[in-house]
């Protein structure tokens, strides 16, 4: 094969066209970058001052504009929509307006979807759970969230978060890419795309989908929410399956030993060379890359994948359903394990949020698989020095409505979709922890006070990971990209 390739490259015509001088020259930049990349003294932690990061800066490098707070994210993605209501905003006054109708003074004419638009009456629907105050800063939380109350004094709450979609697939792509129709990189991709990888035996982007564990309407999610639109794909999120074999097709096949699995793929890259050679589509390049990467990891995912490891007190601290592989508490461990290993974007998707009927019922539900390991989560990342420089986030696409879908008693509701006002959490590195952000009015259904887009935390998000999100683009079909659009401004008082 190499002496194929030898002669091949001897019959490369001295002619090039414009088209090919210009996508040759980029991958050579393409290239250039690659190496700066692999200096981990910069990429991995390793800058002593803001003079030598300016330095060492080269455009498209992949290395931080500045300083970075966080080297690394755990995205804790809840699709479907958690009621703010019921978690996070305590809005006590609400039971005097039980079964009465929205205030017009309220509502304001804004839309509604078309599951209540029908409805004869939009009843005043209170939360049915108590809440109270934890920790020295006093941050009200539900009773459904014990755990998450244990960590009051390390999270930051936003509680003023807004979005224009109101179903949730717009909802969850303009989250998770920046505008809501498809075809945008997503925000892992983007922070893949922007400073690379720590662990060229892993992916520098990992997903992981967990489904509730009662009975539950779940919302689909699509590759979009993790792919990387129009960047190359080697910046999208590689999904991992529940068990010990997490990425399929990683193992040889019977009778192919890890020598001659080596020997192919060289053989198969030559012939990828050679077709890039004429060709010069960036896609070629991309695709020998996913096999180097997709070998490397068949010796790296085994050994992340086994949990044997870890100590029974690991497993008792994120909960019953932590042993049980593909759990939103088993993820929780991958997560961590992941980041250990250097993997720069983990996000867990958990769905099972929709609750437009039996609310109190659904929603009790999904916090016993999700509230004991976010909070463990947290606590592991601190005793283990890695909260310091990794950003945590919890939180959905938007909000529920105050008032009652479908019928409403003392003790039953349902909720519609709401994008005006929702609440998240962020815990970690470069975060004003024990702090409560924005305010909405009294029936949680618009803000009041220092709103929050979400181009705004995404632009936080990108800020903490050393990048200026006006900076971070991609030039695509003759204008510049980024994820925040031409919007999106960081949320200073929330960082420390």
């Amino acid at each position: 094969m190499n002496v194929l390739l030898r002669e091949r490259k001897e019959q490369v015509p001295l002619q090039t066209s414009r088209r090919q001088l210009l996508t040759s020259s980029s991958m050579i930049a393409g290239s250039a970058a690659l190496a700066t990349l692999l200096d981990q003294d910069i990429v991995g932690g390793g800058m002593r001052s803001g003079e030598e990061v300016a330095g060492r800066m080269i455009a498209g490098s992949n290395l931080p504009h500045f300083i970075p707070r966080a080297k690394r994210v755990i995205w804790l993605t809840q699709a479907g929509a958690p009621s703010q209501l019921e978690l996070f905003d305590h809005k006590p006054e609400l039971h005097r307006h039980f079964d009465r109708d929205l205030p017009e003074s309220v509502r304001g004419g804004q839309r509604l979807t078309g599951m209540t638009s029908g409805q004869a009456r939009l009843p005043v629907a209170p939360s049915v759970f108590r809440f109270r105050q934890h920790g020295q800063s006093g941050t009200w939380l539900s009773e459904i969230l014990p755990h998450t109350g244990r960590i009051a004094d390390r999270i930051c709450v936003i509680r003023s978060l807004h979005t224009e979609a109101i179903n949730h697939d717009p909802a969850m792509t303009l989250l998770q890419t920046g505008h809501q129709t498809a075809g945008r990189p997503s925000a892992g991709a983007w922070l893949s795309y922007g400073l690379g990888s720590e662990n060229s035996n892993l992916p520098a982007f990992v997903v992981m989908i967990s489904r509730p564990s009662g009975p539950t309407n779940a919302q689909p999610l699509h590759e979009r929410m993790w792919g990387s639109g129009f960047l190359p794909p080697r910046y999208q999120g590689v999904r991992f399956s529940p068990g010990s074999s997490p990425v399929l097709f990683l193992s040889n096949p019977a009778g192919i030993t890890q020598t001659r699995r080596r020997a192919m793929l060289d053989d198969l890259s030559a012939l990828n060379t050679l077709h890039f050679e004429d060709v010069r589509d960036p896609e070629i390049a991309a695709r020998i890359d996913q096999y180097e990467m997709a070998f490397r990891m068949q010796s790296s995912v085994p050994e992340l994948a086994d949990f044997s490891t870890e100590p029974k007190s690991v497993f008792e601290h994120y909960g019953p359903e932590s042993e049980k592989p593909g759990t939103f508490a088993a993820n929780c461990i991958l997560a961590r394990r992941l980041i250990e290993r250097g993997v720069r974007f983990v996000q867990l998707y958990h769905r099972g949020w929709d609750q437009h009927g039996s609310l109190p019922s659904g929603i009790r539900s999904q916090c016993y698989d999700t509230d004991q390991p976010s909070a463990a989560l947290v606590e592991d990342l601190a005793s283990r020095g890695l909260l310091d420089d990794t950003l945590v986030i919890w939180g959905g696409e938007f909000g529920r409505t105050v008032y009652s879908q479908g019928s409403l008693t003392a003790t039953d509701y349902g909720r519609d979709h709401h994008p005006l006002c929702y609440s998240v959490w962020l815990a970690g590195a470069g975060i004003r922890a024990g702090q409560t952000y924005g305010e909405t009015d009294d029936f949680s259904y618009n803000i009041v006070r220092d709103p929050v887009h979400i181009h705004d935390l995404n632009a936080t998000i990108l800020h903490l990971m050393g990048l200026d999100h006006t900076r971070l683009t991609y030039r695509h079909q003759g204008r510049d990209f980024r994820l925040t659009d031409i919007h999106g401004s960081i949320v200073t008082p929330i960082l420390s």
